[in-house]
This record gives structure tokens, sequence and C-alpha cells, in this order.
């Protein structure tokens, strides 16, 4: 019996659904603060509603099967990590930019550093299902 190929099996499965629960809390979370406040901190939520974006795309890049999609998916994790990495520093570095929080702000503590280790988590996944292989 051959290996399933693709990133969507096994712990592939988890991943395509926490991605998939991140891209509908960043999602509703910036739709609102967009539609009702966003003269309080347009940066902070229009990076929220980036990171909702880069969630979808993981998402389904992760649920799908062959090299192209294995590939959409390490751009989106590697983004992501950048992401993480960029606004949770300069969040903590210049708070006066950031009065409202975005799912990245200081590492993603606002939703327990999942969105700092969950990149991590697709990268090393999607090195071990790597197509090639």
């Amino acid at each position: 019996m051959s290996e399933p190929t693709g990133t969507a099996h096994g712990p592939g499965r988890v991943l395509v659904s926490v991605y998939g629960l991140f891209a509908l809390a960043a999602g509703a979370r910036a739709g609102v603060q967009l539609a009702t406040k966003f003269s309080v901190a347009p940066i902070a939520y229009l990076l929220s509603a980036f990171a909702a974006l880069v969630y979808i795309g993981a998402t389904v890049a992760l649920a799908r099967s062959g090299a192209r999609w294995w590939r959409v998916a390490l751009v989106c994790c590697s983004i992501e990590l950048a992401g993480v990495l960029a606004v949770g520093t300069a969040s903590l570095a210049l708070p006066e930019d950031f009065p409202d929080a975005t799912v990245w702000s200081d590492y993603g503590s606002g939703y327990g550093f999942v969105p700092l280790v969950l990149p991590v988590l697709g990268l090393l996944w999607l090195r071990r299902t790597r197509p090639d292989r």
C-alpha cells in the first residue's frame, strides 16, 4: 500500500482544520472591526484582514494535493511566519502604532501564541510532505 500523497493526510488534517478556524476567526474579527471602527486602528484592522487572507490561502493549499498547491502552502506559511515576527516585534517596539491588537500582535499572544507556532508546524509538515521526495 502506498503512502498518501499531498499535505492533507495525518497531521496535515489537523493543520487544515486549525488554519480554517483561524481564517474564520481572523476574517470575522477583521470584518467587524473594519466595518464598525476602522478609524480607531486602521493599520491593525487591515493587518488582521491580511492575516485572514493568508490563513484562507494556507487552508485551501494545505487541503489540496499536487506540487503547485504545495508551493502555494509554502508561500502562505512563509508569509505568515514573517508577518507574525514583523508585526509581533513592531507591536512591542511601537505600541502607539497599534492602539488595538491584530491577530499577529505580540506574536499572537491574544490567541495563545498559536499564530507563532502554526506557521512553524506548517513549514515542518511541508518539508516532510515535499512532492519531490
